[in-house]
């Protein structure tokens, strides 16, 4: 179990392999340096995200119109409704930066109830195969705490509202897929999928960069493994 756990650390942050320093690894430090790593991605792609212009400002994850509306974009800024694409493009990454905090202990909680099991998974499914560990516990109940809060941040464009009356209707005529049938539920998936590709950085720096973490815990595994 000693090994097993270590193991685990050791592929999860460095990919190295170093069977004498794993020996001299206690179930607790190594078990503590994966929790620890964890929760410090977490905690960075929590507060990168979850602040003014953190999606807004973030072209990796900054969340455009619905495809419906950007096909027409172009046709509804010569018609003098640049204004209002842009008022909606704005509310709706707000919305995201103000839903982010809210996920922040709920994923910390995975981090506490991962299993064994959930370990081996991590230990054999690739370089993003913690983020996709935190997409599987907390995407239902993340999406049901965003929703209220993106609903609030949107109510107040007026294009948001015109946008789900076509999108109710296009969903009958299959012009509109029926996840994007309200710009709340839109957002709210966008939301998610950027705070997992945020995540899912945070994990590839910690593999590629173990001891420039911080954490007593990933310090100590790692000091005792480059021994």
């Amino acid at each position: 179990m000693k090994r097993f756990v270590a193991a685990i650390i050791l592929f999860l942050v460095s990919g190295l392999a170093c069977a004498g320093a794993l020996d001299a690894l206690s179930n607790k430090d190594a078990a503590g340096g994966l929790k620890e790593a964890l929760t410090q991605g977490v905690a960075s792609a929590v507060s990168k995200l979850g602040r003014e212009n953190g999606f807004y400002g973030n072209e990796a994850v900054k969340i455009p119109l619905p495809d419906t509306l950007k096909k027409a974009e172009g046709v509804m800024r010569t018609l003098g409704m640049g204004k209002q694409a842009d008022e909606l493009v704005l509310a709706m990454n707000r919305a995201a930066e103000a839903a982010t905090p809210e996920a922040k202990s709920l994923l910390l909680d995975a981090v506490k109830k991962m299993t064994v099991q959930d370990a081996k998974g991590i230990l054999t499914g690739g370089d993003q195969a913690a983020t996709e560990y935190f997409r599987s516990k907390t995407a239902e109940p993340l999406a049901r705490k965003f929703l209220p809060i993106v609903k609030k941040a949107t109510s107040k464009v007026g294009l948001a509202e015109k946008y789900n009356k076509f999108a109710q209707k296009g969903v009958a005529f299959g012009l509109v897929e029926q996840k994007d049938a309200s710009i709340e539920d839109y957002v709210t998936r966008k939301t998610l999928d950027g705070l997992y590709a945020m995540i899912a950085a945070e994990e590839r720096a910690i593999r590629a960069d173990p001891l420039g973490q911080s954490g007593k815990y990933i310090q100590k595994v790692f000091g005792a493994l480059r021994n």
